[in-house]
């Protein structure tokens, strides 16, 4: 899992070297974010709290924040989506309540997203680059083309 380190306010670059991958859960699940860092950091908490609840059960996790970030008040109001991670699945989580886990296992947000999922489709169908570079490579396509992706890249891989 990747993610590039541009943080933009409008038409404004106001970092270049966030960090929006982490993992969780005793680095046994990734999680990247795309969208409000303060949002985003909330929900990641929240997702911790399922992982612990539900013993890492990845899916029922990303199941029970979609339904608590969709039905509570509060919750309903952040502008985030996250991908996450472990050895079995990749599934996208956002607050319209969707868990999306694609047919190929690539997934992609943020304002770069379109560019770095068709590169790495691409890359998949068309090359023998191991995932690593493949991401690699998705991430260097995705910062040429969208203004508000950078080459400063967080790169993540399980074991």
């Amino acid at each position: 899992m990747a993610g590039d380190g541009q943080v933009s306010t409008g038409d404004t670059i106001m970092k270049h070297s966030a960090r929006k991958v982490r993992r969780l859960y005793g680095d046994k699940v990734l999680g990247g974010f795309a969208g409000a860092t303060a949002d985003a950091l909330t929900l990641f908490e929240k997702f911790e709290g399922k992982l612990e609840k539900y013993s890492g059960n990845l899916t029922r996790s990303a199941v029970e924040l979609a339904k608590d970030w969709r039905s509570d008040r509060v919750l309903r109001r952040l502008e985030a989506m996250l991908i996450v991670a472990d050895t079995e699945a990749t599934l996208l989580i956002t607050g319209a309540g969707d868990v999306i886990e694609s047919d190929d296992g690539v997934t992609a947000i943020g304002s770069g997203g379109g560019y770095a999922l068709a590169a790495a489709r691409a890359l998949l169908e068309h090359s023998d680059l191991a995932a690593e570079a493949t991401v690699r490579a998705a991430m260097k396509v995705a910062c040429g083309i969208c203004v508000y992706t950078n080459d400063q890249v967080t790169l993540e891989v399980l074991p």
